[in-house]
């Protein structure tokens, strides 16, 4: 049987980064902490090329995903791309973990990559590996430790210093809710979940999963229908849902059925909320209807998928936006871990609700278009906006 957390998606798990120079030890300790082979080790410089991630379950915190990256003074002529994702790797990293060959004098890297964590809020651990070789002679500062990944000196207390260090940077911050403060005990939660062909063959996506889990846990009713099923059970139940969340796409059907009094939103919006991004992306819908013939509008989205007639983004998503804004524009789009660095050439950015994406991750991205004046626009509200309901949709989370 698959134990609970390798089920867990990336954007739920805790992402914990491996950063320093080359051959510094990164992938020697990642495989002594997964406690197998995730990453290849040899003397040879610049091995690890691409980012290598290995999910596992590292207690107290839960479930994480590790990250091997290639070393940051990588001189080779592909040097200068694996540099670039390794720091597309620290865009989602919630704590860093900065490997120095204690043999080495490195402090300019070191210093360097713990000046830029520290500047993205980024909690981190410093790891002087290959202690079986040389110990610094110097006093380690704080959040440090020295540890061999051949002898298994100190891997165990590094794991936990890691635990210690993220869980520290946390204490105190509440996690944005998903429906946690929508519904109580014995609520009826409506969920209208489309099953049609862009729809995944045999299970459900990772948002409506995420809500039933999280109504569950309310313990509360939860009960999910096809849109055309819906006025069938609306018939059918003694007392009005508490809540009703249905599929973005849907919006516009769904407002017709479900009455006024009834409190609607989306799974996106929720999502939305859940990453961090709601309030920004409602000062920021208005905006829409300012936009003029020719403007470039990014549609990103954190999966990739395959395309299909009817696709939400390639399709659903521009004719909500030619709608709003009564112009001819021009679409350009993005997915997974694709994310320009430089989005100032666009009128607006367009998102997903982020379920693969980290909280982390999502955050960059927003925090990257408002530093370059380009609103960013959560999917559902844009469909919201397009149904007419926008306000209706938001108003659930002021009760």
């Amino acid at each position: 049987m698959t134990s609970d957390f390798n089920s867990v998606q990336s954007g739920q798990r805790v992402h914990i980064g491996f950063f320093g120079c080359t051959n510094s030890g990164k992938s020697s300790l990642i495989n002594a902490i997964a406690g197998q082979d995730v990453s290849i080790v040899s003397d040879v410089k610049g091995t690890t090329t691409d980012p290598v991630k290995k999910a596992m379950e590292l207690l107290p915190i839960g479930a994480v995903m590790l990250y091997d990256t290639a070393g940051l003074d990588d001189s080779t002529e592909l040097g200068e791309q694996r540099t670039a994702k390794t720091f597309e790797v620290l865009r989602h990293t919630d704590i860093a973990v900065i490997v120095v060959d204690s043999r080495c004098e490195t402090e300019s890297v070191h210093k360097k990559l713990m000046k830029a964590v520290s500047e993205k809020g980024i909690p981190y651990v410093l790891v002087y590996s290959k202690c079986d070789l040389h110990k610094p002679e110097q006093r380690l500062p704080e959040n440090s430790i020295c540890a061999s990944a051949v002898t298994g000196e100190n891997v165990q207390e590094l794991k936990e210093l890691i635990a210690s260090v993220y869980l520290k940077s946390k204490a105190g911050k509440k996690p944005h809710p998903l429906t946690e403060d929508l519904v109580t005990k014995g609520s009826l939660v409506l969920l209208i979940t489309p099953i049609d062909s862009s729809a995944p063959k045999s299970r459900l996506i990772l948002p409506q999963v995420q809500t039933i889990r999280s109504v569950l846990d309310s313990h509360a009713v939860c009960i999910t229908v096809q849109p055309d099923e819906l006025g069938f059970m609306l018939s059918q139940l003694k007392k009005e849902p508490d809540l009703v969340i249905t599929d973005s796409q849907a919006f516009g059907f769904v407002k017709d059925i479900i009455p006024e009094n009834i409190p609607l939103t989306s799974f996106s919006i929720l999502m939305a909320r859940y990453k961090g991004t709601l309030q920004k992306s409602i000062d920021a819908i208005g905006s829409l209807k300012g936009l003029k013939d020719g403007d470039v509008v990014l549609i990103s989205e954190g999966c990739t998928h395959h395309r299909q007639c009817g696709d939400i983004g390639r399709e659903k998503i521009p004719a909500a936006l030619r709608k709003i804004s009564g112009r001819e524009l021009i679409f350009e789009f993005s997915s997974g871990n694709s994310f320009p660095d430089d989005i100032s050439r666009y009128a607006a950015v367009v998102h997903c609700g982020g379920c693969m994406l980290n909280t982390v991750e999502v955050g960059y991205r927003q925090l990257s278009a408002e530093k370059q004046n380009v609103p960013f626009i959560n999917y559902g509200m844009v469909l919201a906006e397009a149904s007419g309901i926008l306000e209706r949709s938001v108003s659930v989370f002021e009760r």
